[in-house]
């Protein structure tokens, strides 16, 4: 990450992102290393050159005096041989300091390959031929997206890196591309050759008719009823940044970011007195997916791993001051790469801002009619993504009393097919404009939270209420009361919510007791939740098994870092959580959370 306040800030953590002299740097050892001394191929790709992030135990001697290796990551895709290959680079000694070949895996889909994946399809004769029998003749009005093709068992599921690519069609150069779906046409793209595999081209279904653009130029303009609300901070913002380094009231914060997960925080503690207590050592959506229930051909294998398959982190908005946040704003910038290596800054990718959120505590006492009441303040660390029609808001919260908060808000546009004017739409969606089907789906979010609860040997509890039975010391059967267990192995860790009982779960430090003789604990506070509607032995499952457990226990592994396995793209499944989980670890004061939200 470039962090640019008031001047240039040099790199002086090691979890500070990759600098863009860092990138350039790093690819241009790789380049000089090549492949174990061999020079790369003239069509390899960087997927993505990162920050090869420290271990708990690296970044405790860190802290303790020792100079830490600075290390950047990188994933390589040679399109020639189809090859992926991982190398690990010392920024520390400009030396490529291991190279590994990874076979029959695929790369999350780059951004240059959308554009490339773009230009492929407009210049094929069998799809201009498809949509130019559905009228549209001006190719350059056409939007074509690529999605991740998946792996449902086809030879070619494994053997090929594809897309399946939808397309639809704007009326001018400026409109909403969104308002116009090609119905029943799915273009096949093998992106090593960018070459167009096939068009499955199904019946016509006229273009929907409704002009949907959403801009104030075409919709009209906005509300004008309203009176402006000012939100100032004449004195300045309460948290103060240095370089990467967030403090707000009690709360210190390290701020990263990177192409997969886009925002990452890290080193969370909060001052307790002369203590400062550690809270999360890290914390990220490491996974998330989007599975779609309409079942005919042109729907049936729609899914989206933004995550895994795209790189969330790829997709972040450079965020406006009135527009995206209000307030007395501080912005951090991004630095990824393209697939050619090259440094691609973010401007202003992150937002962080304060936040009144309304009564914290009050109290009216009727005897002496004095009233005590306390406003609380949240800080907010945030990133918006436009992964093609979506756009995801991750917004994480930190409260005055001690409260960590994920919330994700979805906006944008909804993926969508066509139906003729006046027919109803299928079963498995609604109709949202003449003509325009949206298919039913789901949002499913994997956040992983690396606990360190008053320090690193933490232990899972779950909590639930019960009534006591019956008898001599229940005589008005009114007794219940909250029992808890802790979560002792991996095998037993995958838990369901279940608000009928008032579960939850506790992570608990059993060698630092509180006030009252109990180990510290944090509550992991479960929200408005459901299961997947996919059928447990569908592919979808197999690929993305963490949907069906709202929460996993896992000992903590630097190297188990996502939910769906480091390659989910094109991945017939198994990889990830349920590998990890299988080996059936103890959990007792060596866990971490990984929560699906």
């Amino acid at each position: 990450m470039v962090i640019v306040p008031e001047s240039p800030v040099a790199t002086t953590h090691p979890l500070d992102p990759l600098s863009a002299a860092e990138i350039t740097e790093a690819v241009s050892i790789v380049r000089g290393g090549g492949r174990a001394g061999r020079a790369l191929g003239p069509r390899t790709r960087f997927a993505s050159v990162s920050l090869h992030e420290p271990t708990r135990t690296e970044l405790r001697a860190y802290r303790q005096g020792t100079a830490l290796d600075r290390l950047a990551e990188i994933v390589l895709l040679d399109n020639d041989t189809a090859q992926t290959s991982e190398a690990l680079v010392s920024l520390t000694s400009k030396a490529v300091t291991s190279w590994r070949d990874v076979p029959k895996v695929q790369p999350p889909v780059m951004l240059d390959e959308f554009y490339e994946c773009e230009m492929a399809v407009k210049a094929n004769a069998e799809w201009q031929a498809a949509v130019s029998k559905r009228g549209v003749t001006d190719y350059d009005l056409c939007m074509v997206d690529p999605w991740s093709n998946g792996n449902y068992g086809f030879p070619e599921d494994s053997e090929r890196r594809l897309v399946r690519a939808l397309t639809w069609v704007r009326t001018s150069p400026l409109d909403n591309g969104y308002a116009r779906p090609i119905e029943n046409m799915v273009t096949v793209v093998d992106l090593n050759t960018m070459q167009v595999v096939r068009v499955e081209d199904g019946a016509v279904v006229p273009l929907p008719p409704t002009d949907a653009n959403y801009t104030e130029d075409a919709a009209g303009p906005v509300r004008t009823d309203l009176k402006p609300i000012e939100i100032t901070q004449p004195e300045g913002p309460s948290f103060t940044l240095d370089g990467n380094l967030l403090q707000w009231q009690k709360w210190r914060v390290r701020v990263g970011f990177n192409s997969r997960e886009g925002l990452v925080l890290y080193g969370i503690t909060y001052q307790d007195g002369d203590r400062e207590r550690s809270v999360l050592e890290r914390a990220s959506l490491c996974d998330m997916v989007v599975p779609y229930g309409d079942p005919r051909p042109h729907y049936n294998r729609r899914n989206a791993f933004d995550v895994g398959e795209y790189g969330v982190g790829v997709f972040a908005n450079s965020l406006a001051l009135g527009c995206d946040c209000l307030g007395e704003i501080r912005y951090l910038d991004a630095c990824l790469n393209d697939s050619q290596g090259r440094p691609v800054p973010i401007a202003n990718a992150i937002c962080i801002h304060e936040e009144d959120t309304g009564i914290l505590w009050k109290h009216f006492d009727i005897r002496t009619g004095e009233t005590e009441v306390r406003r609380s303040r949240r800080l907010v660390v945030s990133f918006i993504a436009t992964v093609g029609n979506y756009e995801y808001g991750f917004y994480w919260y930190f409260y005055q009393d001690g409260t960590v908060q994920l919330e994700i808000k979805m906006t944008g546009v909804v993926t969508n097919g066509s139906v003729p004017v006046g027919e109803p739409a299928a079963p498995w969606g609604a109709l949202v404009a003449p003509g325009v089907y949206a298919p039913i789906h789901q949002h499913f979010f994997n956040v992983r939270l690396d606990v360190a609860v008053d320090g690193p040997t933490n232990t899972v509890e779950e909590v639930h209420t019960v009534m006591d039975p019956p008898g001599a010391d229940n005589p008005l059967k009114n007794s219940f009361r909250e029992v808890s267990a802790p979560l002792t192995r991996e095998s037993e860790a995958q838990r369901l919510i279940d608000p009928l009982s008032a579960r939850y779960w506790k992570i608990t430090n059993p060698g630092r007791p509180n006030a009252f003789g109990k180990p510290t604990a944090y509550r992991l506070m479960p929200g408005d939740n459901v299961l997947p509607f996919a059928a447990p032995d569908s592919p979808i499952m197999q690929r993305a098994a963490f949907m069906g457990k709202h929460v996993w226990v896992t000992q903590y592994d630097p190297t188990e870092r996502y939910a769906t396995g480091e390659y989910p793209n094109q991945h017939p499944g198994g990889a990830g959580l349920p590998a990890y989980v299988a080996q059936d670890r103890p959990l007792e004061s060596v866990c971490e959370v990984i929560e699906r939200a």
